[in-house]
């Protein structure tokens, strides 16, 4: 071998669980803070040996981009094993801890494919660890044709008199986009059961990322599901960029107050139950989608 070559220095993964505590709960995401070395091919195939729904790779954010704090600024993109998803919301959460936990809390910019996430992390109380908050892109949201819906009940196995009449159907974004729908009763959300493909194709031609079902508990807790088949993943554990989306649409349509805070139930059906908080305030058109993390060991 020739002294001059070198084998590539093997790149740091790093593994976090997003909304819980608990490395058991929430949803795990793998962390690049350092993606400098890797082309586009390189963090698809990274992200698709992590197997995780998405895998963050970080690189430093351009010198005299507007708004950074010093050093703690970062051009950052998401990858889910199939495909690059524009935003993802348990991503950054994981990413952001992870940072915490390394250079201190505090403000972090993250320059998305969506648009710039300001991130702040602050200390743990020594049970929950740290705990992050991201204030979305500026929400918006837009009706399904009822030719789309009428296909997303059918791959879903759901007739229309399952849905909430309280909480219509919609596209809505906070990042990316995702179909709401909401249903009357916890064991219609908990018995779901879809058809992958038949979704999936669906979903690429409206060019959803993920779907929210919701339940709507009481007037500030909800439970919700995010099927993912676009991302070669079943169903996602904890969302965060389809709870910036639903916050904006839930504040949109007089669902939840314009200055409000609520939370989100989320992976207990799967065995990996975590919790998101939203806050809505007054005159900010932004989302923030808070969380706690979990180094996996």
């Amino acid at each position: 071998m020739n002294a001059n070559m070198r084998a590539a220095a093997p790149t740091e993964v790093l593994r976090y669980t997003a909304f819980s505590a608990d490395p058991d709960g929430g949803n795990p995401a793998g962390v690049v803070l350092d993606a400098s070395a890797l082309d586009d091919a390189a963090r698809l195939a990274v992200a698709a040996e992590v197997g995780y729904s998405e895998t963050a790779f970080l690189t430093p954010a351009p010198q005299g981009t507007e708004g950074a704090p010093e050093g703690r600024a970062f051009t950052t993109r998401y990858f889910s094993p199939l495909a690059e998803v524009a935003f993802c919301g348990h991503a950054t959460i994981a990413t952001a801890v992870a940072l915490g936990e390394r250079i201190g809390p505090g403000e972090l910019l993250f320059l998305t494919p969506a648009g710039p996430i300001p991130v702040t992390v602050v200390g743990g109380d020594g049970e929950s660890g740290p705990r992050a908050t991201l204030s979305s892109v500026e929400p918006h949201s837009e009706p399904v044709e009822d030719k789309d819906l009428t296909e997303a009940l059918a791959a879903l196995g759901w007739a229309r008199g399952d849905l909430d009449p309280e909480i219509p159907p919609r596209i809505a974004f906070g990042g990316n986009d995702h179909l709401v729908l909401a249903v009357t009763s916890r064991e219609r959300l908990g018995a779901l059961d879809y058809d992958f493909e038949r979704l999936k194709e669906l979903m690429l031609r409206l060019g959803l990322t993920t779907l929210q079902l919701v339940w709507r508990e009481s007037a500030g807790v909800f439970h919700v599901r995010d099927p993912f088949p676009v991302g070669g993943v079943r169903e996602d554990p904890a969302t965060g960029a389809a709870a910036a989306a639903f916050g904006g649409y839930a504040r949109e349509l007089g669902i939840v107050p314009e200055e409000s805070r609520f939370t989100l139930h989320q992976g207990e059906d799967m065995g990996r139950p975590g919790e998101l908080t939203v806050d809505l305030r007054a005159g900010d058109p932004r989302v923030h989608v808070s969380g706690t993390a979990a180094r996996i060991g």
